[in-house]
């Protein structure tokens, strides 16, 4: 079972445990012992999660979705078993809480306001008078 929240939380029926040997640090130790964790959430079939969050956690995912639906979470960091599954965990919780988060609110296109126009014309015309004063032209008297 993954504790996502107090009021939620994913049944280990949902979730899918594989291990593999790792080739992150641990020298000859790493050769005999599987301590490389393989996390997969079932997210299609996961009827805890709103369709809503489902959506989202599919778009977040990326690459890390897989082609029967599952959200993949591989961690081979340490050298122990218990803390690379602590840490997959901990990733898939940080998934489905950015999922559960609302999607930020469309931006509202607004008219470019008058004193905003002038501002940017004054720029260019200061701009454009800093470069014709660097020019050599004929002046009277020379």
């Amino acid at each position: 079972m993954l504790f996502v929240t107090p009021n939620l939380s994913i049944p280990s029926q949902f979730l899918e445990v594989r291990y593999a040997r790792s080739g992150g640090p641990g020298g000859q130790h790493v050769n005999k012992t599987e301590t490389q964790v393989d996390m997969r959430l079932h997210v299609g079939a996961c009827d805890v999660l709103r369709d809503s969050v489902k959506d989202r956690l599919r778009l977040l995912a990326g690459n890390r979705m897989t082609k029967d639906d599952s959200l993949q979470v591989v961690c081979g960091r340490n050298r122990e078993r218990l803390q690379n599954q602590k840490e997959c965990e901990q990733r898939l919780r940080e998934f489905i809480l950015e999922a559960m988060k609302p999607p930020p609110a469309p931006r509202k296109k607004r008219r470019v306001s008058r004193a905003a126009k002038r501002r940017r014309v004054d720029a260019k015309r200061a701009k454009g008078d800093k470069k014709s004063s660097r020019s050599k032209r004929w002046r009277d008297g020379d």
